[in-house]
């Protein structure tokens, strides 16, 4: 079975992350992808702390295709420095991991 990550990423807004996710979606690059929030960041930005209220973009997907996914997120993002994180998958259901596989086919 292959590798399965969680590509996490932050945007300013749940239209910016729907465009996201259907981009990702829709080059087969993710089985899925979840719009949380809105969410409140506290970040360091330009030498002083910042707060902004942010959508949350939970991905799943193979690893094999994170630097397609970075490459997409990169692009349609209006960020100058995108949040973009894979977090390894360690354990899953094996049915929902099976489901994942033929997504990304």
């Amino acid at each position: 079975m292959a590798d399965y990550i969680q590509v996490v990423t932050t945007v300013p807004s749940k239209e910016e992350g729907e465009q996201i996710a259907l981009a990702l979606l829709e080059k087969r690059l993710v089985g899925c992808v979840q719009i949380v929030g809105p969410i409140e960041s506290l970040y360091w930005w330009q030498g002083k702390i910042e707060r902004s209220g942010e959508w949350l973009c939970v991905a799943k997907t193979e690893r094999e295709l994170f630097a397609q996914i970075e490459e997409t997120i990169k692009a349609l993002h209006s960020y100058e420095v995108p949040e973009i994180l894979a977090v390894p998958i360690v354990e899953g259901s094996e049915s929902y991991l099976r489901w994942l596989e033929k997504q990304l086919q």
